[in-house]
């Protein structure tokens, strides 16, 4: 049996003994007495409290307070002014408080020290005042705890405190730092409408039954790290000016958070949300880092920029940019005075998530990262989904001037192309011009860049999760960066089949730009008819010949027609005339008609090359538009 040890102060060591309890009463002596205040005489008592004014300073330290006790204590100090119990500093550390505590509007102007102590009954703390500090770390309350409408004006803490019945602190005010460390709330936990003027940190806290936040606010930053709840979590309303931090939290019973409006970043890296739940979050920035996903998840968000990376859904999990601001119960607008600019949902990566379960709605991915994600075919993109565009207007490119055509980009090419390209690093706060590509975060260093293989793969499997949308126009610039791709890889893709992709690229790009295919095919016509008004039309009609051979009374005549001939100078060659029957011959060789027309020699192949080249861009320039409104 482990022997109790003495407090650390002069105790009163009443009802000790030397085999069983060697300590006896903790209660510090009474000035000028060797007994507690609950082991005082009765007329010693009674000079005791008599002698103490409103405002004086206590020290009652592991003593046992009776209800009856504890109001004779706070009578003595009650101010005729507001009728209501006037402290300094309160040294209550380690009391036991075996009935009720009443400390309804109390006024604590010094340090109020309730460290370890023990409340068997109802604590009543409403309205009370705490001027300086206010320690209750350690101390365990067994009924209900009424702290609503308290003033903290100093430092409040409670950590490692144990709330076995229903613990209010609706309304209350914190001034200060309010800690909640390791604190253990096993009944409700009332928080609605409090202030938290400064840093409130819950990290580690357990809520075994509901805890309520709403309306609350937090005006500095808010911890929540490894925070477990086994209830329901209302959030509703809340309001954050910094970061809210919910790192390792357990949500195992809660079905929604939310609406909540924060300043800073809300961060989840690492939270455990164990059933069907409902997130909706106006805040700058939402880290789900690692998150779990245990069930079915509606993200709704607002103004974010969220991190999705190596978060594990085991469930169907939607985010969705909402339209319009969150609402209060009574038709109201929550307030979004915190959040400026663009109330778009902005996702930067889904890099180690399995994307079969991932739902994105109305999002911006143009810094998204999908290297690393799985089943990245099976994500499903709906509604207002924007990607990275190319850069625009002109550029250099080797010897002459050149554009980007335009398109949807992944941000792993941007990455890459920025990387290729030489471009330098952005120093902080510059910002980046829309004729250049998007720098990665390990710019310029190749090795943590992905090389154009793995883009590739990226927009194959994006490709097909358009597809399989049924929207081929979106899956038409996936399908053109994957060749983009493909040819600039140097490693994966034969040097061969580059060529091809060159000449593919060349000609139509990928059988996606028709006006590519047109131009060529114009241009492919427009030499036809010049090579054959300068080659291949004779200029004059060739005149048969027939001549005969008399034997006996037989006559055999053979009739033969020379070969077409060109005769003249280029002004004969260059005609309208001739310019309309070159162009006959050409639009002919388009459709793989033949044009009954009399060629030159020349003439002749360049009909043939024209009737195999041209109707191939024809073709190609009709599959561009049909990829383009194919639905």
């Amino acid at each position: 049996m482990n022997t109790p040890s003495p407090p650390s102060w002069p105790h009163c060591g009443h009802g000790a003994d030397p085999a069983t309890d060697p300590v006896g009463c903790t209660g510090t002596h009474v000035p000028g007495r060797i007994a507690c205040l609950a082991h005082l005489g009765e007329a010693e008592r009674t000079a005791y409290l008599s002698g103490l004014t409103p405002g004086d300073d206590i020290d009652h330290r592991g003593t046992p307070f009776t209800e009856k006790l504890l109001y004779d204590l706070l009578n003595a100090l009650r101010a005729p002014a507001t009728g209501s119990p006037h402290l300094g500093d309160a040294g209550f550390d380690g009391a036991h408080f075996s009935g009720d505590a009443r400390f309804d509007r109390a006024q604590f102007s010094g340090v109020a020290g309730f460290m370890g102590a023990q409340f068997s009954g109802d604590a009543h703390f409403s309205r009370a005042k705490f001027t300086r500090h206010a320690v209750f770390d350690k101390a365990q309350f067994s009924g209900p705890t009424d702290f609503g409408a308290a003033q903290f004006n100093g430092e409040a803490g409670f950590a490692d405190a144990q709330f076995s019945g229903h613990a209010g602190f609706g309304g209350a005010q914190f001034s200060d730092y309010a800690g909640f460390v390791r604190a253990q709330f096993n009944d409700h936990a009332g928080f609605g409408g409090v202030q938290f003027n400064r840093h409130a940190l819950f990290d580690g806290a357990q809520f075994s039954d509901r805890a309520w936040f709403g309306q609350a606010q937090f005006s500095g930053g808010a911890g929540f790290q490894r925070v477990q709840f086994s209830g329901d979590a209302e959030f509703g309303r809340t309001h954050f000016s910094g970061d809210a931090r919910f790192e390792g939290a357990r949500f195992e019973g809660v079905s929604a958070i939310g609406p909540l409006v924060c300043g800073g970043t809300v961060v989840l890296s690492g939270a455990v949300f164990g059933l069907p739940v409902t997130l909706e979050i106006a805040a700058r920035e939402v880290v789900a880092e690692r998150t779990q996903w245990e069930s079915t998840a509606t993200i709704r968000l607002r103004h974010a920029t969220v991190d999705l990376n190596h978060a594990v859904l085991s469930a169907p999990v939607a985010v969705t940019a909402a339209a319009t601001p969150f609402t209060k119960p009574d038709g109201s607008v929550l307030g979004e005075q915190a959040l400026t600019g663009s109330a778009d949902v902005r996702i930067v990566s889904v890099q180690g998530v399995d994307a079969a379960h991932l739902v994105l709605t109305d999002t911006d991915l143009s810094d998204c990262l999908f290297s690393g994600a799985f089943h990245l075919d099976q994500i499903r993109l709906e509604g207002r989904t924007t990607f990275a565009p190319t850069p625009t207007g002109w550029h250099r490119h080797h010897l002459g001037p050149a554009r980007w055509t335009s398109r949807r980009t992944l941000a792993e090419e941007h990455h890459w192309r920025a990387q290729t390209a030489g471009q330098p690093t952005l120093s902080p706060g510059t910002s980046l011009s829309l004729r250049q590509w998007r720098p990665g975060p390990h710019h310029p260093d190749p090795d943590r860049t992905p090389d154009p293989e793995d883009v590739a793969a990226l927009y194959r499997q994006l490709r097909k999760a358009f597809e399989d949308a049924k929207n081929e126009p979106g899956a038409a610039d996936f399908y053109y960066g994957e060749c983009e791709m493909r040819r600039h890889d140097t490693n994966g893709t034969p040097k061969g089949e580059r060529r091809l992709l060159w000449g593919y690229w060349l000609l139509s790009g990928y059988g996606l730009r028709a006006s590519r295919a047109f131009a060529w095919l114009i241009a492919a016509m427009s030499l036809t008819v010049l090579l054959l008004m300068g080659l291949g039309l004779p200029t004059h009609d060739p005149d048969p010949a027939t001549t005969g051979t008399l034997h006996g009374s037989k006559v055999s005549l053979r009739t033969s027609t020379p070969d077409p001939s060109l005769r003249g100078g280029w002004s004969e060659r260059l005609t309208a005339a001739r310019a309309e029957k070159a162009t006959r011959v050409a639009i002919n060789s388009v459709v793989f008609r033949s044009s009954g027309q009399n060629l030159t020699t020349a003439g002749t192949y360049i009909e043939m090359t024209s009737r195999l080249l041209e109707p191939t861009l024809l073709a190609l320039g009709a599959l561009a538009i049909r990829g383009r409104i194919k639905r």
